[in-house]
């Protein structure tokens, strides 16, 4: 049987929506920090030999990423992106992507990260501007020879 016309009972739910997982900056702000602690308490361990016999353990650090970060908070980044709409959360995510973008940039420029990678990942590139003429000897294509 269909509601009748002009009913208003959606305005009898107490709310709309599910509930947000971090309900204040601040829980997101310390868990956002969990991440950056936990990444830097957890470098990747590789086995190097270079200019030696011997085998040593090396400790590599890794770089912040938003992907890690998700997946640390358990949210996807679709809804790391709808944090980023409401005007109070807004400053956290913003703090946040700006030190995953340092510590990334940061790393690259020291050589701790790879740095062609981390320029794609930031979408930094180099351009260099070409200006001038050019002019094409159409007979040296075609195999005309002069001589």
């Amino acid at each position: 049987m269909p509601a009748p016309k002009g009913n208003e009972y959606w305005k009898l739910r107490s709310k709309h929506g599910r509930d947000k997982i971090f309900e204040t900056p601040e829980i997101l702000w310390d868990a956002a920090c969990e991440y950056f602690q936990s990444v830097t308490d957890n470098p990747l361990s590789v086995q190097d030999n270079k200019g030696t016999k011997n085998i040593n353990d090396v400790d590599l650090i890794m770089p912040f990423t938003i992907y890690g970060l998700c997946i640390f908070l358990d949210i996807d980044r679709v809804t790391y992106s709808e944090y980023r709409k409401h005007e109070d959360f807004s400053t956290i995510i913003r703090k946040v992507d700006d030190i995953i973008y340092n510590q990334k940039f940061s790393g690259a420029a020291v050589g701790i990260f790879n740095a062609n990678i981390i320029a794609r990942d930031l979408g930094l590139k180099e351009q260099s501007e070409v200006s001038g003429s050019v002019s094409i000897n159409p007979k040296k294509f075609i195999g005309d020879n002069p001589e």
